[in-house]
């Protein structure tokens, strides 16, 4: 082994670099070179390498990248085995060692598929990252190279390509298998991971900018049509449906608690209004609780009543609402002074637009349950009054009786006090 010539090699190839210096080469530059001839030297140590053998894998790591210098990316392997040989003929006569090494460096040529132990050693080095930690930070340099050799790259297109490649990609030699496989999955679902963010992140630019774009619902919709197992879609049904179902449940009890308030103030009214106003010419003292009895009964009906009163639109719609998604076919109220040919027409064109189906049924459950919303606060605003109204009336009378009772005792005590014995 001629160590004057591994020397040589280095310090050519160093030079290369610090003479040809491109700042576009973020990630495929010196250090990058260094590290696979590291690399490269841990992962033959595992092997019986002979001496020849190893000047094969050492020049082939050193000159493997040297073509970015010189041409673009997709020739670079190429170019550096021209430059690898213009500096080899120089030293040796020995055509074997030189086609050995112009073999390695073709041999890291994606798609790759090395035929040789170091052929796969030399692969191996080239993408080693890809199984250890320091693959986050690689693949950034990657994309910052990307971007200043071709221009704007979409990140998002950039890490599509990148999953690809790493789930295309194998480690070749038994070493880097046990030693990186199982961190290279572990990167590739960081990535993917990524992926997830990015596209959040660009629905919720969209949903800024408008509202009616990037909605990631109506996205995911359209992948119910592809699930040919129909397990997606059964379980959007039943989704769907067991909503609906606990919503008119809720407003039937919302309706019940509300004709509950009406009924029993309607009986508090009828009693005061039939009975004990009546008697108020001769006990006086019972007016005023018995008008504050009488207006926590009529306050809590006339919310009871607007809790649970219908609204009702227009009942109509055009072409235009349809072809635009905008109204709710599944609802009552927007098609009730339609025509049977017009609702016909429509309905088969949503049941024909996932999307539209799918977002009239989602658009259904909302308006529900901003209804139940507006219910149950003024069933709970009646419940309230009529609670603290009894409370109220109650005391009023007590009180009332409570004086009456005194001044009723005092004027007993007068008279009898002012009559002869």
């Amino acid at each position: 082994m001629d160590n004057n010539l591994y020397k040589k090699i280095e310090n050519y190839v160093t030079g290369l670099y610090q003479t040809l210096q491109d700042d576009a080469l973020v990630f495929h530059n010196l250090k990058h070179t260094q590290n696979v001839v590291d690399r490269t030297k841990e992962i033959a140590g595992h092997y019986n390498i002979n001496e020849k053998e190893m000047l094969i894998l050492y020049t082939a790591s050193w000159f493997h990248d040297t073509g970015y210098l010189f041409t673009e990316p997709s020739k670079h392997e190429t170019m550096s085995v021209e430059v690898m040989k213009k500096f080899m003929l120089d030293h040796t006569n020995d055509t074997e060692l030189i086609n050995g090494i112009d073999q390695c460096i073709m041999a890291t040529k994606s798609p790759r598929n090395p035929t040789t132990l170091l052929q796969q050693i030399i692969c191996d080095a080239d993408t080693y990252n890809l199984g250890t930690k320091e693959f986050k930070e690689t693949n950034k340099r990657v994309l910052k190279e990307d971007k200043l050799k071709i221009g704007d790259v979409d990140k998002k297109v950039f890490y599509i390509n990148t999953i690809k490649m790493l789930g295309e990609h194998q480690f070749y030699t038994t070493y880097c298998k046990d030693l990186l496989s199982a961190t290279k999955e572990l990167n590739m679902k960081k990535l993917k991971k990524k992926l997830q963010d990015i596209d959040v992140e660009k629905i919720e630019k969209n949903k800024m900018a408008n509202p009616e774009i990037g909605n990631p619902m109506l996205e995911s919709l359209a992948d119910i049509e592809k699930d040919k197992s129909g397990l997606m879609s059964k379980g959007i049904q039943t989704m769907l449906r067991l909503t609906s179902e606990n919503h008119l449940k809720l407003s039937d009890m919302a309706d019940h608690k509300a004709n509950i308030l009406i009924s029993v103030n309607s009986i508090i009214i009828s009693v005061i209004l039939s009975v004990l106003l009546r008697k108020l010419s001769d006990a006086p003292y019972l007016t005023i609780p018995s008008i504050i009895f009488l207006i926590v009964a009529v306050t809590t009906i006339v919310i009871s009543i607007l809790a649970t009163r219908p609204k009702i639109s227009g009942g109509t719609f055009t072409e235009q609402d349809i072809h635009d998604k905008k109204v709710n076919l599944l609802f009552f109220g927007n098609f009730h002074r339609a025509t049977f040919d017009q609702y016909n027409l429509a309905m088969r064109t949503m049941m024909r637009d996932t999307d539209y189906l799918y977002g009239s049924l989602i658009k259904d459950i909302y308006y529900l349950g901003t209804v139940l919303g507006r219910k149950y606060k003024l069933i709970r605003l009646a419940y309230n009054i009529f609670m603290v109204g009894i409370i109220v009336s109650v005391f009023a009378f007590a009180i009332a009786a409570f004086f009456h009772h005194d001044i009723a005792t005092a004027t007993t005590i007068v008279k009898g006090s002012g009559s002869p014995l």
